[in-house]
Order: structure tokens, then sequence, then C-alpha cells
């Protein structure tokens, strides 16, 4: 059987339970903002920002993995495969405050996906990096990350909150490479006193 470039793998706790990273970079997506899953499956990210009160488009080529969200309050699904050459299946000047990418890798789609983050959103991408072939699948080193490649992907349209890429023993042994990255609001913040005001990203959450 080939690989593909969904990258199925037992998320830590079941399969429904978020990703540790995700649920780690969550609090710096604005309350209430939109949120694109993509490659959604079957929905573990976009029940869980559902339940946050955010209003989600889960996007996979899979329909039937998506009928497992049918009239879940909050979440539009949308099947598309996103490999086939075919346009883009969201409106062009949809922009989401974040963009959620786990177990997938199909490079052309970095650029589109940037483009997608409103001002002020939030990518946060987790998926197996260089290195996985020798712990097992995916092997294939079209679905592997290179040694920093998603800090390239990203600089320099993204400020980089937080990025990691090396060895994880549990739940599965894997190699791992994962980033949250934000699309900065272009206007400072001014005080009442006049006091420019950097952005803060809470890394203690």
């Amino acid at each position: 059987m080939s690989e593909s470039t969904v990258l199925a793998v037992e998320p830590p706790g079941g399969a429904l339970e978020p990703s540790r990273w995700v649920k780690r970079w969550s609090h710096l997506v604005a309350a209430g903002g939109t949120v694109l899953d993509v490659a959604a499956g079957s929905g573990r990210h976009s029940r869980w920002f559902a339940a946050r009160g955010h209003r989600v488009t889960a996007l996979d080529r899979d329909a039937a993995a998506l009928a497992a969200m049918a009239g879940m309050a909050g979440v539009e699904t949308v099947t598309a495969d996103l490999e086939d050459g075919s346009r883009w299946p969201l409106p062009a000047d949809s922009r989401f405050a974040a963009v959620i990418v786990t177990n997938y890798l199909h490079r052309p789609l970095f650029p589109r996906l940037i483009d997608a983050l409103a001002p002020g959103g939030v990518l946060i991408y987790e998926t197996f990096a260089a290195g996985n072939e020798t712990v097992g699948k995916p092997s294939n080193p079209a679905f592997l990350l290179a040694p920093g490649e998603l800090l390239d992907a990203v600089r320099p349209h993204l400020r980089v909150v937080a990025f990691q890429d090396g060895f994880l023993a549990t739940p599965r042994a894997a190699f791992v490479q994962r980033i949250c990255a934000v699309r900065e609001v272009e206007s400072p913040v001014i005080e009442a006193k006049g006091a420019v005001v950097p952005p803060r990203y809470d890394l203690a959450s």
C-alpha cells in the first residue's frame, strides 16, 4: 500500500483527542474568530475549536469522515481534494483567525494557507519530519519535512512564536516538526498615554 500525503496516525488519547500542540497554542486564536481546519478528517480539531466558541470550516477530501460532523453547531464541512489541481475550494477573499494543519503535508499549499490568515491570524502546523523513516510510516521523503522547512515556509510573512523539530517517544515513536506563527497586525497598538504597545503572545498559557 502506498503512502498518502494524509498521514494517519493515532493521536494521543484517542481518535478525537486534539493534538497537544494545537491545544497548547489555541489561546492565541482571537475569541470567536473563524478557524480553517485543513485535512480535518473526522474533526478532532474542528470539535475542539467549536467547543471553544469558534466558527469552523472543516476541509477534507474524505466525505465519509466529514459526515461525522454533520449538523454540528458551528462547523461547516467542505469536501475537496486539495491535490488534484482544482481551484481552491473556498472564496478567494476568505480569511481566518486560525489555520490548523496536522499530520498532512502538501507543499504547494503553503502560500495558500498563509494567505488565508487574517491580520492577527495564527497558523498552527504539525506533521512528520525527516528521520521518521527510521521508526515507521510515513517514510517517503516527499511526506517528511526537511530540517527547518516550516520556518522557511512562513518567513518572512509570519512571526514565529514557537517552533520544534525533533523526536517524540510517545504515544508512538515519531520525528515531528511543528510551528505556531502569527500574521501580525500592521498598525501598532497605542495606549491612552501615547505609548506603543508591542504584541504579547502568551507563552505560558
